[in-house]
């Protein structure tokens, strides 16, 4: 099926942040486990594993469209504490959030209500799911305090 050229080229931008997002959870889940943080490596694998998921989403659909998937991902950022990858993947999923909302957007201005609807589905996830998570890690630290905090992960 013969696709609108400009959705296309706003998935395939949205695949290059689903892999930064893949690859920067990839590196902070292996940080948290080389720290000894089990239960946050466990937390972020999952994310990782998810943000897979979305790139293979988006790539699938652009193939539907017949278009040609971009793998050139979005830079990444890696923290160096717990605190800074928290922060770092935050940012993160703020970008994509917005992203993602421009590009139900630009679906619905093209009448391309599947691809809208996949859209839908993944900023839903990012908002409440990955978003929400790590905000409230960010206020658990806060809270509690980041040896507190750095305790309960063990």
């Amino acid at each position: 099926m013969r696709g609108n050229p400009e959705v296309i080229d706003y998935l395939n931008m949205l695949i290059g942040g689903e892999l930064a997002a893949r690859d920067q959870y990839l590196i902070h889940s292996r940080m948290y486990e080389d720290w000894g943080l089990g239960k946050i490596y466990e937390r972020i694998d999952h994310e990782m594993q998810e943000e897979a998921s979305h790139a293979d989403a988006l790539i699938r659909r652009v193939l539907f469209l017949e278009g040609k998937p971009n793998m050139n991902r979005d830079d990444i950022v890696t923290g160096e504490d717990v605190v800074s990858c928290l922060k770092a993947d935050l940012a993160l999923e703020y970008h994509v959030r917005q992203k993602l909302a421009d590009g139900v957007k630009l679906c619905e201005e093209k009448a391309d209500y599947v691809s809208r609807d996949m859209l839908r589905a993944q900023m839903s996830d990012t908002e409440e799911d990955h978003t929400y998570w790590l905000e409230k890690q960010l206020r658990l630290i806060e809270l509690m305090g980041l040896q507190n905090y750095i305790q309960s992960q063990m």
